[in-house]
């Protein structure tokens, strides 16, 4: 409570936050846009990319339920972190549909392709994170000058990395089935053999696989 004919006012990086908020929208929403548009000329599709996309989210809402269990505010330092955590889940998802695709070209099934690329890209991912956490975890527990920042920046971070790879490694497989069945009925899959024999071998594997359980059901008919 003032005295009469007195106010208040924000100033310096106060004020410019304050001019700010109102843009973080717009923010998230180029970012997500110019990730599209470059996944977009990556997989010569427009929509494929939407299998790396849709599977982001999951990683934000780790995000914001960490902070909010940490007891942190949405402020500019986890802003920051989700903005790098949207291009750390993409580089993610886009390390499974790409060899994904790589298989499917090379003449194996799509439910055949996801299960393999998940299975080959399993340890590679789970060594990215582990690694991204550990060396996060003290800004988690930071004290001192500048400790807010530093938990908010890190506990985000972590948070999303976490929850977001679970999420990943279940929900980008069967969106890359889904997407890849779209965009093989609008453009049929020129398949070509390739050179590389874990490829190769892989794709005998989910032959036989496949063989084999198509010789169970009719041994179970009869």
């Amino acid at each position: 409570m003032l005295p009469k004919g007195y106010g208040y006012d924000f100033g310096g990086i106060t004020r410019e936050e304050n001019r700010q908020t109102g843009t973080t929208a717009i923010i998230f929403g180029i970012c997500v846009l110019m990730v599209y548009l470059i996944l977009c000329t990556l997989y010569e599709s427009f929509l494929l990319p939407f299998a790396v996309i849709l599977a982001v989210p999951a990683g934000l809402m780790g995000s914001f339920l960490f902070a909010k269990a940490a007891g942190l505010e949405n402020n500019i330092y986890l802003q920051t972190g989700l903005i790098m955590l949207i291009g750390l889940l993409a580089k993610t998802a886009i390390l499974l549909t790409e060899y994904a695709v790589e298989r499917r070209k090379s003449g194996m099934s799509l439910t055949s392709a996801a299960l393999s690329a998940a299975k080959v890209r399993l340890r590679p991912i789970l060594m990215t994170v582990a690694t991204l956490v550990i060396g996060l975890l003290p800004l988690m527990a930071a004290t001192g000058v500048g400790a807010n920042g530093n938990r908010s920046l890190g506990t985000g971070v972590v948070g999303g990395m976490v929850i977001g790879t679970l999420g990943l490694l279940f929900m980008v497989p069967v969106l890359f089935i889904v997407f890849q069945a779209l965009q093989e009925r609008i453009r049929p899959e020129q398949f070509e053999r390739t050179q590389d024999w874990q490829i190769q071998e892989e794709c005998l594997e989910a032959a036989a696989e496949r063989q084999h359980h198509i010789d169970d059901k009719k041994g179970g008919r009869q």
